[in-house]
């Protein structure tokens, strides 16, 4: 049985450093801090390696954030795996955010999940977890 925490999040720090660029694609390593509010209450470091495509709109990542928080009332730690792809002439983009399974620390050990992030009209981030525990 899955149970859900939900809340939102702040970016606190984008750094962005391309490393290697041609025919108008570029990519880069980016480094990312967040803070989370809500029934999720903490903060994360993230590292993501993206693509941005030759054409506005496409472009992909992975990448893997420590999130220090605590979930429902559980403290802890645990690692979600980022991946991403935007195709700007095929369709909507696609994502998943799982958690990287025996990543989980302190209260959260075992922790297993997928997690939601959308954007809302007002630029905000929210976020969602759908989780159990092994």
């Amino acid at each position: 049985m899955s149970t859900n925490a939900r809340g939102t999040f702040d970016i606190n720090s984008w750094e962005e450093s391309p490393y290697d660029e041609q025919d108008g694609t570029k990519l880069t390593r980016t480094h990312v801090t967040k803070t989370f509010s809500g029934e999720i209450e903490g903060t994360s470091t993230a590292e993501l390696l993206m693509v941005y495509g030759a054409v506005q709109g496409s472009a992909a990542y992975a990448g893997f954030e420590r999130i220090t928080a605590s979930v429902n009332g559980r403290s802890g730690s645990f690692v979600l795996h980022h991946a991403a792809t935007s195709d700007a002439s095929h369709g909507p983009p696609t994502a998943t955010w799982s958690v990287v399974p025996d990543s989980g620390t302190g209260e959260l050990k075992g922790l297993r999940g997928k997690a939601d992030i959308s954007r809302d009209s007002d630029g905000g981030h929210a976020f969602a977890l759908d989780y159990n525990f092994e």
